[in-house]
C-alpha cells in the first residue's frame, strides 16, 4: 500500500495543489486545514508523513507540530511563507524533520517528501540508532573503513575523487576548507593552475548526488572568499 500522507494549511488551494502533486506520484493524501484537525487525523496509524502549515486558525503550525510529536514519531515537513534562518531553526528545533518555504518548488517539495519516507522506511524510523563506524550527518552517513556514502540509507556512487572530497568533508564538519588545501589533500600534489576551478567542478557533480535542490544546497556550503565547508545537521528532537 502507497504511503499516506496528512496535508495541513488552513489555505485550501494549497491543500488542493499539493495533494494532487502527491496523487500523481501515487501517494494516499489526507487533507487538513487547522491544527485541530490536523491532530485527530495524525492520530490515524495510516499516516507516514505530514506537511504542516506554521501559521493557522484553532492551533497553529508549531503547537500542532508539538502535540503530535509526543504521540508519535513520524516525519514532519514544516510548510512556511516566512523563510528566515530564525524561523527554520525555530521549527526544526520543536520537531520538524525538514523545512520548506512557500512558494514552494513542486520537484523539491516531491524530493523532500521522497526523502524522509525513504529514511523512515529503510531505517524504521527516521532517528533509528546510528551503526557503529559510521559518520552521521543528517541525510548523509559515511562509512570510512568502506568509503562509501550513503544517503538516507541508500549508496550512492561517487568517483574516486568524489569520495576523497567527502572523506575530507564528512570528517571535518562545520570546517572551512580553501579550495587551494582541498585539491592539496585529494590530489596529493602541490596547487595546480586554477584549482578552484578543478574544485567548483567536482563540487557541482558531488551537489547533485547528494542534494535535494542542487542549486540551494543544504550539505556543501560556498564560504565566499574563502573556500567549502559541510554543514552540520543534527538528528533533530
Amino acid at each position: 500500500m502507497e504511503p499516506c500522507i496528512l496535508v495541513v494549511d488552513d489555505d485550501r488551494e494549497i491543500v488542493q495543489a499539493i495533494a494532487i502533486l502527491l496523487e500523481k506520484e501515487g501517494y494516499r493524501v489526507l487533507r487538513a486545514y487547522n491544527g485541530l484537525e490536523a491532530l485527530e487525523l495524525a492520530a490515524e496509524r495510516s499516516v507516514q508523513l505530514i506537511l504542516l502549515d506554521v501559521m493557522m486558525p484553532k492551533l497553529d503550525g508549531l503547537s500542532a507540530l508539538m502535540s503530535i510529536r509526543a504521540k508519535r514519531n513520524l516525519p514532519v515537513i514544516v510548510l512556511s511563507a516566512k523563510s528566515e534562518d530564525s524561523d527554520k531553526i525555530l521549527g526544526l528545533s520543536m520537531g520538524a524533520d525538514d523545512y520548506v518555504a512557500k512558494p514552494y518548488n513542486p520537484q523539491e517539495l516531491l524530493a523532500r517528501v521522497r526523502s524522509q519516507l525513504r529514511r523512515y522506511t529503510l531505517l524504521g524510523d527516521v532517528h533509528a540508532e546510528r551503526r557503529p563506524g559510521l559518520l552521521v550527518n543528517g541525510r548523509l552517513s559515511y562509512s570510512p573503513e568502506a568509503m562509501q556514502l550513503y544517503v538516507d540509507g541508500e549508496a550512492v556512487h561517487l568517483t574516486a575523487t568524489e569520495t576523497k572530497i567527502m572523506d575530507l568533508f564528512m570528517r571535518n564538519p562545520g570546517r572551512v576548507f580553501p579550495a587551494e588545501e582541498i585539491y592539496r589533500r585529494v590530489w596529493d600534489e602541490e596547487t595546480a593552475y586554477a584549482p578552484e576551478n578543478t574544485v567548483m567542478v567536482h563540487i557541482r557533480h558531488i551537489r547533485e548526488k547528494i542534494e535535494l535542490n542542487p542549486k540551494e544546497p543544504d550539505y556543501i556550503k560556498v564560504v565566499w572568499g574563502i573556500g567549502y565547508k559541510m554543514e552540520k545537521h543534527e538528528m533533530h528532537r
